[in-house]
């Protein structure tokens, strides 16, 4: 796994680069409240989830969101005045971190319709484009991503199983590939190691050691 990055649960994602980024927090340790910017993909409640939300924000947080989901922050108290809420394909920059907004979406699957508008983002840090796909499938927009590194779900039902995944990765080419959404609450830990054997050897595959 890259130093600066580390995947907590799900999609629970920190980056500890020139600004400290969370993507989806969920089930945090402690109250950290040393979030820069928090990235959220949708409101699904292991994505979008306010407790988790504040555990890790500061007075001057930063948020990242879906323009779809302007209700749901408004109701939770999130982010008022300190939310930059984009559509798939803007691009945006925050905290002086580059964006670009992804569409995230399911292309036959129920659960993450088109016109929901969530995302998936490309953020650049430490000279990287980190793309973190949010929930989607092998969609046009995500094949067109170029980036560096991938954080990818892989454990199905919701999402991309771990062979669709590959197939993504081994068509953007990324330096290195990390499975996420798997061996918790969707998918088993040996989706991982699935993902990986299917990848390309050029792509470096960096999993979680442990659930």
């Amino acid at each position: 796994m890259p130093d600066f990055i580390t995947v907590n649960e799900q999609s629970s994602i920190r980056i500890a680069a020139e600004k400290t980024i969370y993507f989806d927090p969920l089930h945090i340790s402690g109250e950290p409240h040393d979030a820069d910017i928090v990235f959220i993909t949708h409101d699904h409640y292991d994505h979008f989830s306010p407790e988790d939300i504040a555990k890790v924000a500061k007075a001057d947080t930063r948020f990242v969101a879906p323009s779809s989901l302007e209700k749901s922050f408004a109701k939770a108290g999130i982010g008022e005045g300190m939310t930059t809420f984009m559509h798939p394909a803007y691009s945006a920059e925050v905290e002086g971190v580059p964006i670009d907004a992804v569409a995230a979406y399911n292309l036959i699957k129920p659960f993450h319709p088109r016109k929901n508008g969530w995302l998936g983002y490309v953020v650049t840090v430490m000279g990287k484009r980190v793309y973190v796909c949010g929930d989607t499938d092998i969609t046009n927009e995500a094949r067109a991503v170029k980036c560096d590194i991938i954080c990818v779900p892989v454990g199905g039902t919701f999402t991309m199983n771990a062979k669709q995944a590959a197939d993504l990765v081994n068509i953007i080419k990324p330096d290195i590939a990390i499975p996420i959404h798997y061996g918790t609450m969707a998918g088993k830990p040996s989706d991982g190691d699935a993902f990986a054997a299917a990848v390309e050897k050029s792509v470096k595959v960096e999993k979680k050691l442990s659930f």
